[in-house]
């Protein structure tokens, strides 16, 4: 297939019906990825960079590699090793060329090249942090709510980045037949899924009739209702989303796809041109952030991304607290701090920029939100509600209603989501067991399947 002429045009409206808005055509970020290309890839034609097969096999996956366009101190060679032995590197030009090679803090360089903390780090935190396998029927899936599942279809990725929740399992290896066969019989055999989220590794670097044929048998099944897809291709690998691959994706409708951007260095015409292609053939696109410690957490950076993902038509969905994986703990920061950043939004941008700070509770527990307290009271109808300015107000519930009050402190609220299924629905792996002393207690069930398709470190 030849490279799609519209990748890199500088018109708002190039070949192909790709719009990116004169903002971001004039912006910072714009300038910086053509220097970077300039910098680290003189000489490389168009019809090389506009490639995405191209930019594929020229990733940076090696420190040889990497100290000939970012040098760094040789006495730090064998800690970078010692890293690259517990998590691989992927770099591909186009995100390489976003990186600021002057400044050694650049936020875009910190997600994905490996540095000395990783190791600090290596004894901190969790391998499977959400529990992910505890809850593995089959081998791919994980199935924690009761109408909706996680189907892990690669561990590739057109970068790795340094934070990444499945550390554990990132390898250049696809699933293989017979795991994906089983995968679709589990789903198609429970009812209940309604909602297949497809990720990995990532979705979108696979070859395009592959990923139609994986599509098209989820879409076979009566109950699937919404397909969603999560990606980092158009952050990281923009050309890759041309004409064929989103109109490939659009004969699955409804289908989603949740991005992933975490800083406005991020955001270019390329990346704009890739969500442009994607929105046009009717794809709702969300944006999940992961906060993270000297990359975006603090208000300017933040605000920024978001206003920048609104002129990509993208909404901001999620963000994520960093989770305590394996060699992150750098990249962590406070559950206070998110909660400090979505107060710094609320009432100077507009709500629809606003996303929803959640922390991924450890060991399966679920995404929980967590959000500035606003109602300071509540009491018989009577609330007492706080501004983004601090200002506070009073409402009163309508008379011909009971007025209503903050619940008191008490036991916890029963489990519910998974927890909870009745027993006419289908069994789950890793269910946890009922409270001691209840009649059903039991010892908790083992994962019905372990996941031994995935790399493990040896």
């Amino acid at each position: 297939m030849p490279p799609d002429p519209a990748v890199s045009s500088a018109e708002p409206h190039a070949a192909g019906g790709a719009f990116v808005a004169p903002a971001i055509l004039e912006s910072m970020q714009a300038r910086r990825a053509r220097r970077g290309r300039e910098h680290f890839f003189p000489g490389v034609p168009d019809a090389d960079w506009n490639d995405w097969r191209w930019q594929f096999r020229n990733r940076i996956t090696s420190l040889d590699r990497l100290a000939t366009r970012l040098p760094f101190p040789a006495r730090e060679r064998a800690t970078r090793r010692a890293v690259l032995r517990e998590f691989r590197m992927g770099i591909t030009p186009y995100y390489l060329s976003l990186i600021d090679p002057d400044d050694p803090d650049d936020p875009v360089a910190r997600q994905v090249v490996p540095v000395a903390e990783e190791q600090s780090d290596v004894s901190a935190g969790l391998d499977d942090p959400l529990g992910e396998e505890t809850f593995s029927p089959v081998p791919g899936i994980t199935h924690r709510y009761p109408d909706r599942c996680l189907m892990v279809l690669s561990n590739s990725c057109a970068i790795y980045c340094r934070y990444c929740t499945r550390k554990r399992i990132m390898a250049e290896d696809a699933v293989f037949d017979l795991h994906l066969d089983r995968m679709v019989e589990y789903i198609a055999g429970t009812p209940a899924i309604r909602d297949v989220v497809v990720s990995g590794g990532d979705p979108l670097s696979f070859a395009t009739d592959k990923l139609d044929r994986i599509l098209g048998r989820l879409r076979a099944i009566p109950h699937v209702e919404i397909i969603r897809i999560g990606s980092r291709v158009p952050v990281a690998l923009p050309m890759r989303v041309d004409q064929e691959l989103a109109r490939m994706l659009a004969r699955h409708h409804p289908l989603w796809v949740n991005v992933h951007f975490n800083h406005p260095h991020e955001v270019t015409p390329d990346a704009a041109r890739a969500c442009d292609r994607l929105s046009r053939e009717g794809i709702p696109l969300n944006n999940q952030t992961v906060l993270l410690r000297g990359v975006n957490d603090d208000e300017t950076t933040l605000r920024a991304l978001c206003h920048g993902l609104m002129l990509m038509r993208v909404r901001p969905y999620y963000l994520y607290h960093c989770d305590p994986v394996r060699g992150a703990d750098h990249f962590r920061t406070t559950v206070a701090r998110g909660v400090e950043l979505i107060e710094a939004l609320r009432g100077h941008t507009s709500g629809l920029a606003i996303p929803q700070f959640v922390v991924d509770a450890p060991g399966g527990g679920g995404k929980i939100p967590v959000n500035p307290q606003y109602l300071l009271s509540y009491d018989h109808g009577r609330a007492i509600l706080r501004n983004h300015q601090g200002r506070t107000y009073e409402t009163q519930d309508p008379p011909d209603l009971p007025g209503g009050s903050m619940p008191s402190p008490g036991p916890p609220t029963p489990p519910r989501g998974r927890d909870g299924l009745s027993p006419q629905d289908p069994p789950c792996a890793g269910r946890p067991s009922p409270p001691h002393g209840s009649e059903n207690s039991a010892e908790p069930e083992a994962p019905s399947a372990a996941s031994d398709w995935v790399h493990r470190r040896q």
